[in-house]
């Protein structure tokens, strides 16, 4: 395997980030010997694969830890870097990079014209009007959920889940997707995993979370507790398409001295919103 330290000395490191302009950028098809290559990464997805480093790293990033994340070519991710600032994906900020306000734009985008949570808003808003909580919708994206909505209640609760944070598909409400996973994708979320600990203190073994994930179907409901802050308490329900496909899921959260409902009558109020959403799916 080729290193990145090995292959572009220090003095070159510095060179790439100092003076490599814009207009040196390459984008036809390239075979440029980066590890990348040899594991299916082509020119057209290399760019995709320099901003989901940076979106996973949550932090600012040097150049040399861009590329070794991404197992590319040093000049190969001076290249993506510059085209990807070109168009305001990436910012610069001295020597580190981090994601530019287009990704932010683009998200806002993406939440007014999604038509998912275009259905939902007007039906979670009533939700919150009726629970006194917080609701939120959200959706799976690869093995995480993702919140796509929310509907804060009032007052404003003490703990505010973020809007486009990935969530573990083992934690809390989320379990509710994790339920639904065909055995295959199943078996991705818990490869390696044997211990799976919950913020209440619990710990299941990776039989014990399977089990839990049935129960959840049965029930067509799952509670957490402690997510957010202790003391927390968020249920949640799947929401289906007009085939039976769970496509999302809404819960309601908030503090437990908050919750105005026992668990059915909360559940009850979930699945009625859940299936006002199914009704208006096209």
């Amino acid at each position: 395997m080729t290193r990145v330290a090995d292959s572009h000395p220090k003095a070159r490191a510095d060179d790439l980030e100092q003076f490599s302009p814009i207009s040196e950028i390459e984008t036809g098809e390239r075979n440029d010997g980066d590890e990348g290559s040899s594991s299916g990464v082509r020119s057209l997805d290399r760019p995709f694969v320099v901003l989901r480093v940076l979106r996973e790293h949550r932090a600012p990033m040097r150049l040399t830890e861009i590329a070794t994340a991404a197992k590319l070519h040093l000049a190969t991710t001076q290249r993506l870097v510059n085209l990807l600032i070109k168009h305001g994906y990436v910012e610069r900020d001295g020597v580190e990079y981090r994601l530019g306000l287009v990704s932010l734009i683009d998200g806002f985008t993406y939440l007014l014209t999604n038509s998912l949570t275009q259905i939902a808003e007007p039906i979670l808003l009533e939700l919150t009007a009726t629970t006194k909580l917080t609701s939120m919708l959200s959706v799976r994206y690869e093995l995480t959920q993702v919140r796509v909505l929310r509907i804060l209640s009032s007052p404003t609760p003490r703990y505010q889940a973020t809007i486009g944070e990935q969530v573990p598909l083992t934690l809390g409400g989320a379990r509710v997707l994790a339920a639904a996973l065909a055995p295959e994708d199943l078996e991705k979320l818990l490869e390696g995993v044997e211990k799976i600990p919950f913020a209440s203190g619990r710990v299941l073994d990776r039989r014990e979370f399977i089990d839990s994930l049935s129960a959840i179907r049965e029930r067509g409901y799952a509670l957490g507790q402690g997510q957010g802050e202790g003391g927390s308490v968020s249920i949640a329900v799947p929401v289906m398409d007009r085939d039976g496909e769970v496509i999302a899921a809404i819960q309601v959260s908030g503090h437990i001295e908050d919750i105005p409902f026992d668990v059915d009558s909360l559940v009850s109020e979930l699945q009625r919103a859940s299936a006002a959403i199914t009704r208006r799916i096209p």
